[in-house]
């Protein structure tokens, strides 16, 4: 069994969590609304305020998988638990000689050193605050509910400049340290 499966979901104040027939878990609260597909594989047991997962031991799916899946779903739901009742907050910052950042709405324009401008039009569900402060660099405060999509927008825009290890700059999380190299002037000595 998943030590992570076994643990209960505690439902905090205003979030709702409703199960359909076709095995589709949905969690409503203050930030938002989720939803996610259970595999048959898995009971889930809404009782006393809280989620609970069980593996089905009838189920024709590999005791591997079973277990795999224990763990799987039950981190998703309180993801998505977490999520609509508190929120998911990430912040990048860019480092590097002119590399610029600004927002109108969900549409974020950077300016990272290439010949041409990058556009990139974020979702609805992803509100997005560009910092432009003088003697500190450029930062982008990223805020969903959806901590799953909230990643792939990090990681997509992480991509368009990754850190490098020689001078440091690129596209980075806020409190990320690089390691750095010494290059070829190391190496002569």
């Amino acid at each position: 069994m998943s030590r992570i499966g076994k643990l209960p979901i505690s439902i905090p104040a205003g979030v709702t969590i409703a199960q359909g027939n076709d095995g589709v878990i949905t969690v409503k609260g203050p930030k938002g609304e989720l939803s996610q597909k259970v595999d048959s594989s898995i009971i889930v047991k809404i009782e006393d305020g809280q989620v609970m997962f069980e593996v089905d031991e009838k189920s024709p799916v590999n005791i591997k998988q079973k277990q795999a899946f224990h763990g799987l779903y039950r981190a998703l739901v309180h993801n998505m638990v977490v999520g609509v009742s508190e929120g998911y907050k990430k912040e990048l910052e860019l480092v590097g000689v002119g590399y610029r950042v600004s927002n109108q709405g969900n549409l974020i324009e950077f300016s990272l050193g290439y010949t041409h401008p990058i556009f990139l039009q974020l979702p609805k569900e992803v509100k997005v605050e560009t910092k432009m402060e003088r003697n500190q660099n450029p930062q982008i405060v990223l805020e969903s509910c959806d901590k799953q999509l909230l990643g792939l927008i990090c990681a997509k825009i992480r991509s368009f400049r990754k850190p490098e290890p020689y001078k440091g700059k690129g596209i980075l999380f806020k409190g990320e340290v690089i390691r750095r190299k010494s290059g070829k002037s190391a190496a002569a000595k």
